[in-house]
């Protein structure tokens, strides 16, 4: 059956297609944000395949993980999910008419005569593959069962156009007669995923490198079934800083365990799409040209072009993802914030409060947050004072008394203080931040209101304190000295 026409002026169709064998980690997510891009950036549809193929490993478990992830980063899906292990009616129909067609054969080596002939092979310095001991067999050897079921790889070389990588050309003489199922009813990953890319009428298959030795298997069997070739774009593999395999730390980290170290979803989906791809240049005011990093979703999909995939592997940079988180951070308002927050006081089992406090103490520590979770770090001493050393009062080893006076001189100012908003707090003590110094009143109001060396700063610490909070600090810091 000749190949049917090209997908040239078709809708554009993607698929992403997770094995829910293990959770949801990096590589597998950036290969579904770019196939979802790529969709919306040209009005295409994009589908959700779940290849369970592999029954042993596969768990329901992996599977929500993957859909939690889905739409913890706003990846919606337009079909799906479908399951290749509903599917088996399908495969089965389209594996007989390979048998049919003589393009595919029953093998009844065992594993045994498999590994003699390997052992075989390797003392002869011949790479390791299959002999073709069964490939001109007319009927079944007496007392064997079929044990596989193999492609009848031709002798060619196939060339195709990678999106990203240009003209790979392939000597399908390296290429085994592969194994495409273990009987009828059971096929695998091989032959399930190029019938259903084109039972789905998929048009570009984006995927990472480490699939493309994968894509010559693909393309001989689509073209040996009569189905259309798709698109193929193979992305850059994900290494470490010093550009070697990335450690399993980071490569099998599950994408959830970042949203529980605090990280925003905007944030780790603009990480993800800058792992092997960058915009045009935009123009500057100067004349010049600059390199934006920080995109939404929506500012991505507009934007998104395969053309600027890079051939090189993408370094992950953890330093990059704090980075954008903060830059996403800044973006939101303190009401954005604050639901995102509130989530995390009941996982925490924390005494939220007043929501209003809440809203003020945002606003006193947001600058210096990387990830949600440092809030709880940051603004800690807002709900409980940490014990500190009297010593921890004085600015610049000043003596003692001077700082028990600015500290009483400062209760006496704000206790005065009507409506408690940060300009009245200002206002009330200018005079003395005039007279002693910034430094000999601010440093030591600042520990008496937090408790701590390093927090933010003092004003704004008292309008979230409140009044009367922040008076019942002041006093106790005044008696911490002798």
């Amino acid at each position: 059956m000749p190949p049917k026409a090209e997908n040239k002026g078709q809708k554009v169709r993607v698929r992403f297609p997770p094995s829910p064998t293990g959770s949801p980690h990096l590589g597998s997510l950036r290969a579904a944000l770019f196939n979802w891009a790529f969709a919306r950036h040209h009005n295409g549809t994009f589908i959700l395949r779940i290849e369970d193929t592999d029954q042993e490993r596969s768990k329901p478990e992996f599977e929500q993980q993957m859909l939690e992830a889905l739409r913890w980063l706003g990846l919606d899906w337009d079909e799906g999910p479908y399951r290749q292990s509903e599917r088996a009616k399908i495969y089965a129909k389209y594996l007989q008419q390979l048998l049919d067609e003589d393009k595919a054969y029953y093998c009844y080596c065992t594993k045994e005569e498999l590994e003699a002939q390997r052992e075989s092979m390797l003392a002869e310095g011949l790479p390791p593959k299959y002999s073709g001991r069964c490939r001109l067999l007319t009927e079944a050897p007496a007392g064997k069962e079929p044990q596989v079921v193999r492609f009848r790889t031709p002798d060619t070389e196939l060339v195709f156009k990678d999106m990203v990588r240009g003209t790979v050309k392939f000597d399908t003489a390296l290429i085994d007669d592969f194994v495409i199922a273990k009987s009828l009813d059971s096929v695998l990953y091989h032959f399930a995923v190029v019938v259903d890319d084109e039972e789905m009428q998929i048009t570009h298959v984006i995927r990472g490198e480490d699939h493309i030795s994968n894509t010559p298997k693909h393309i001989l069997l689509q073209k040996a079934l009569g189905f259309r070739v798709p698109e193929f774009g193979h992305l850059p593999l994900i290494l470490a800083a010093d550009r070697s395999k990335l450690s399993k730390r980071y490569a099998e980290t599950s994408i959830l365990e970042y949203r529980k170290q605090g990280y925003l979803p905007q944030a780790m989906v603009n990480f993800l799409i800058l792992l092997g791809w960058h915009p045009s240049p935009e123009k500057i005011a100067d004349g010049g040209t600059t390199e934006r990093e920080v995109f939404t979703l929506e500012e991505l999909v507009s934007v998104f072009d395969l053309k600027r995939v890079q051939k090189a592997g993408a370094i992950f940079n953890e330093e990059k993802l704090q980075w954008l988180n903060r830059e996403h951070m800044k973006r939101l308002s303190v009401d954005e914030l604050e639901e995102m927050l509130v989530p995390l006081f009941e996982a925490r089992a924390l005494a939220l409060g007043s929501r209003e406090r809440l809203h003020e103490v945002i606003e006193a520590v947001r600058d210096r947050m990387k990830t949600l979770n440092d809030f709880f770090e940051l603004a800690d001493f807002f709900f409980t004072l940490p014990d500190y050393s009297s010593d921890l009062l004085n600015w610049a080893k000043a003596p003692a008394g001077e700082t028990k006076e600015v500290l009483e001189s400062a209760l006496a100012a704000l206790s005065a203080v009507g409506a408690w908003e940060k300009e009245a707090i200002v206002a009330a003590l200018e005079p003395l931040v005039t007279a002693k110094g910034k430094g000999n009143v601010l440093w030591p109001v600042r520990v008496a209101l937090s408790g701590k060396q390093n927090s933010p700063d003092p004003y704004d610490i008292a309008t979230a304190l409140g009044k009367e909070e922040t008076l019942a600090r002041l006093s106790k810091a005044i008696s911490k000295i002798s």
